[in-house]
């Protein structure tokens, strides 16, 4: 017998014995059994060759099933918000949508990330997405930035920090007063405690002046005055490490990088064009590293007018009493840099403090309603440019 039960279709032949041949139509002896036999058989293969198929086809879709993950299909329901944080990975990604009901694995988003290469563009923020989306169909939304929740906000050069407070108040609703409480500690909001260190030898009070960087934001969903804060600190550690403001200041300026953060303010107070920025700065430090003379810009008493809750004026509005107020530390006659920055500038008024061009001018005065000012070594060349701003209708008197 072979391995399947079925008899050859001879006979076995005996020693000394020939076969008889058989008549046409004529049965021998066990035919019926033979062709039962191969019937039987016959079936039985089929069964067998039958259930294998069958077993194949379902083992293939369990196999298959298995291997797919799992994933929803429809448009969703309902709504949640979710978080992409800087730096996150697909699977980071993934496993925060599925821990929010979004998608139905985070293999599934994962698979979706990998066939889109657009999927590296996702952006940090705060999504508002529906629950049970199919994986592609989350991975397109977290692609369009019109499912972002932000607070958007734009805040100019130089402002001071109060009026920063104010803008920030009416953009996000959040009172100025919580602003000034989480400002008390600059420290708290990530300024590092060196950053107040001087090498001049005056006291520094810690201050929030300066440090809250100037830019467009995008505020998360419900910030608090804190979170709002700390992330304007933080762009301005991110700008001053990327153009090298310490180095280059602690190296080439030899002095503290907070010194020239008080120039860069200064700067950017004064400078009428961003073209005047690096010659303004270095006034200020001819005047006060070269010659030891008082700074005498008008700007600081402003900013100390601001301090003290008190109206700004105009330099021809201010008295002689005003510019010079012994009780006021930024007063216009003050020996050395003012105590703080007086207002949080921009990265060209930082870089033109970090690196202002070679002069040896010590007076400067607007010269045209563009803002361009005239620069000057001497008294008798700043009162030549002072006519000149007497003839363009700037200013009203002489020397």
């Amino acid at each position: 017998m072979n391995d399947l039960g079925l008899t050859f279709d001879e006979e076995t032949l005996s020693p000394g014995r020939h076969r008889r041949r058989r008549r046409k139509g004529q049965s021998g002896p066990g035919e019926p059994r033979r062709r039962g036999r191969s019937l039987t058989a016959l079936l039985i293969v089929t069964l067998i060759l039958g259930g294998l198929g069958a077993g194949t086809w379902w083992g293939v879709n369990w196999v298959r099933e298995a291997l797919t993950a799992p994933d929803y299909t429809g448009s969703g329901v309902g709504s949640v918000q979710i978080e992409v944080l800087p730096g996150q990975t697909a699977a980071q990604i993934a496993q925060t949508l599925y821990e929010a009901g979004v998608v139905a694995s985070p293999q599934a988003f994962v698979e979706a990330a990998q066939a889109d290469p657009d999927s590296r563009n996702i952006q940090p923020g705060v999504y508002e997405l529906p629950q049970q989306l199919p994986a592609a169909t989350a991975l397109r939304m977290l692609l369009d930035l019109n499912n972002r929740l932000v607070n958007q906000v734009t805040i100019p050069e130089g402002l001071s920090s109060f009026r920063t407070f104010q803008l920030l108040s009416d953009q996000l609703g959040i009172p100025v007063e919580e602003f000034e409480k989480a400002a008390e500690d600059p420290i708290a909001l990530g300024v590092p405690e060196w950053w107040f260190n001087r090498t001049d030898g005056k006291e520094t009070p810690k201050s929030i002046e300066g440090f809250l960087f100037p830019s467009t934001y995008e505020f998360p969903p419900d910030p608090t005055a804190e979170q709002v804060l700390g992330i304007m600190v933080d762009q301005f550690l991110t700008v001053v490490e990327r153009i090298g403001f310490v180095e280059t200041v602690e190296n080439e300026r030899n002095i503290a990088p907070y010194e020239a953060l008080i120039v860069a303010s200064l700067a950017q107070a004064e400078a009428g064009v961003e073209e005047d920025l690096g010659r303004v700065a270095r006034v200020a430090y001819n005047r006060i590293y070269v010659h030891g003379m008082p700074l005498e810009f008008d700007v600081t008493v402003n900013y100390w007018f601001e301090l003290t809750g008190q109206e700004t004026k105009s330099s021809a509005e201010m008295t002689q009493a005003e510019l010079y107020d012994p009780e006021n530390p930024y007063n216009r006659g003050i020996e050395g840099l003012v105590p703080t920055p007086i207002n949080n500038p921009g990265q060209a008024a930082l870089e033109a403090a970090m690196d202002p061009p070679p002069g040896d001018w010590l007076f400067f005065v607007a010269i045209d309603r563009e803002g361009n000012s005239a620069f000057s070594a001497t008294w008798d060349e700043f009162c030549q440019d002072v006519q000149k701003a007497i003839e363009a209708g700037i200013l009203n008197d002489p020397c």
